[in-house]
């Protein structure tokens, strides 16, 4: 009873693509590999170009690029 036969999921897999349709489904399925592919990619360089350098000018906190804004409290 805890394990789901192969028809179980045959009949899953139909529902959903019933409910979503083929076009979404392969939309997600291209979007899910390029994310991944990006990813893979960022992990690979990130590790190469670590900048560890920062300024810090009017309260922003700027390193490789990116900008990090720091909150301040309202008197």
């Amino acid at each position: 009873m805890g394990s789901l036969s192969i028809w179980h999921w045959l009949i899953v897999l139909l529902v959903i693509i019933l409910v979503f349709g083929t076009s979404k489904l392969k939309n997600l399925g291209k979007d899910l590999g390029a994310a991944i592919k990006g990813f893979k990619e960022g992990m690979k360089d990130g590790g190469e170009t670590a900048d560890t350098t920062k300024k810090v000018e009017d309260g922003k906190a700027i390193a490789g690029g990116t900008i990090d804004v720091q909150a301040k409290e309202k008197s």
